[in-house]
């Protein structure tokens, strides 16, 4: 009787790690796909292993100079599993009026930018883009809609969401870099 009691109890365990994972699964990004700037699919599972930042982007923003930043950080960390995928949006304000052409011109011209630009989406509203809505509905950071332009959301090497920092959080900050490091040690 004890061996069968054990057995249904080792069973049942593994049978909630297992959940677990699944459950860890929906959470991650890695099942999602999105479009770059020339509208080729990209799938997220790409960036497996990597710790990513996923920011909304705009060219003519207040926050539009970390750009600059973020391409300071990208600098730093990219040799060691750090990506940055930016997604223009011109949900707010009207801020980024230019076709994908013009913003990756725009962004490489003046920032000299190396990181990944992704097609121009929406993060808000009834048509914002899946990625966007697993980011703003995570259980893992507060969740909520994007607020404004540049909001950031730094992934971990799973997939899952670790931390959101709001727009007024500049990209090379001790709080998004030190949350880097960690994530990347992890």
């Amino acid at each position: 009787m004890t061996k069968l009691i054990n057995t249904i109890i080792l069973i049942t365990g593994i049978t909630l790690i297992a959940q677990d994972k699944v459950e860890n699964m929906n959470d991650s990004i890695y099942n999602i796909a999105v479009k770059n700037m020339i509208g080729e699919e990209v799938k997220l599972s790409q960036y497996e292993d990597k710790v990513l930042l996923i920011v909304n982007v705009a060219s003519e923003c207040g926050y539009t100079p970390q750009y600059e930043g973020l391409q300071k950080i990208y600098n730093k960390y990219r040799e060691n599993g750090f990506e940055i995928l930016a997604f223009p949006s011109n949900d707010f304000g009207g801020q980024e009026p230019g076709t994908n052409e013009q913003i990756k011109e725009f962004c490489t011209t003046n920032f000299g930018v190396e990181f990944q630009l992704f097609d121009k989406v929406k993060v808000v509203g009834d048509e914002k883009i899946e990625l966007y809505e697993r980011l703003t509905n995570s259980p893992t950071v507060e969740s909520g809609d994007v607020k404004w332009n540049f909001e950031k959301f730094l992934v971990g090497k799973d997939g899952i969401i670790l931390n959101r920092f709001r727009s007024k959080v500049k990209p090379e900050s001790e709080e998004i870099t030190s949350a880097i490091e960690a994530a990347l040690e992890g």
